[in-house]
């Protein structure tokens, strides 16, 4: 049941339907950066300090659609660290079919690797990041990191950037990623990261789940920075879940 002007039913869509709803663009010169996250109603970027305790089987289906058309998965250190993050898993077929769609996906179906954002190269090398996944991980970190550190990561299958002297800024970013044709940027945070993308006016996109629940506390929202500033979003789509889910597609103008 359609509840809301220019609203989709999730229901009603086929798997085809849905990608193409979030297909990035065939033609790519530069990276398009999208942003996905979950979000409480009232606000809240967690629930028990986690992402997942908001989840729900909707978020779930089109977190796994964004990895599969996604080229390569952004996360900040703090992230991959709270979160516990491993490779990631996605559907071969799926990942090949949707490049040779010219939307997204991998020619052999490889999943997109994990792009850590460290200034300092603080990373576990014993983390499931390192021995829990198909593909490398890249640490895009600084000249200023220590070298033992960085080494360790290396020696534990890493591919190890140095994307800045002293910090990884959102330009050393897209350049590391430019310089390696991953345009179909997907980004899952924290916060601190997705911050200073929005500060630096590099975010193309943003999926915003909004689920069923109010939180309270004293979680924090999807972005932090240290300064205030306005960006200007045009809804792309919105899809309604049985459960109460909605699921929005917001563009830059």
């Amino acid at each position: 049941m359609q509840r809301s002007q220019n609203a989709i039913q999730l229901t009603g869509l086929s798997p085809d339907d849905l990608a193409q709803l979030y297909a990035f663009p065939t033609a790519l010169d530069a990276p398009l950066i999208r942003a996905n996250f979950v979000s409480s109603i009232d606000g809240a970027a967690t629930s028990g300090n986690l992402t997942e305790g908001l989840g729900t089987p909707a978020d779930r289906t089109v977190f796994m659609l964004l990895r599969e058309l996604a080229e390569v998965i952004v996360v900040g250190a703090g992230t991959a660290r709270a979160e516990n993050y491993g490779g990631a898993r996605t559907d071969p077929a799926r990942r090949r079919a949707f490049h040779e769609r010219g939307i997204g996906g991998h020619p052999d179906g490889a999943p997109p690797p994990i792009a850590v954002v460290t200034a300092s190269a603080a990373l576990d090398p014993g983390a499931r990041l390192f021995t829990d996944t198909q593909v490398p991980p890249l640490i895009i970190t600084t000249v200023t990191a220590p070298d033992d550190r960085k080494q360790r990561l290396a020696d534990a299958g890493a591919e190890v950037i140095e994307a800045g002297d002293i910090a990884v800024t959102p330009a050393g970013l897209l350049r590391v990623l430019t310089e390696r044709g991953l345009l179909r940027v997907l980004t899952e945070g924290g916060p601190h990261l997705f911050g200073e993308l929005l500060e630096a006016d590099v975010v193309d996109e943003l999926c915003l789940t909004t689920a069923p629940l109010l939180v309270g506390g004293a979680a924090r929202r999807i972005s932090l920075s240290a300064h205030e500033f306005r960006v200007r979003m045009t809804r792309a789509h919105v899809l309604l879940d049985d459960d109460g889910t909605m699921l929005t597609r917001w563009a830059r103008r």
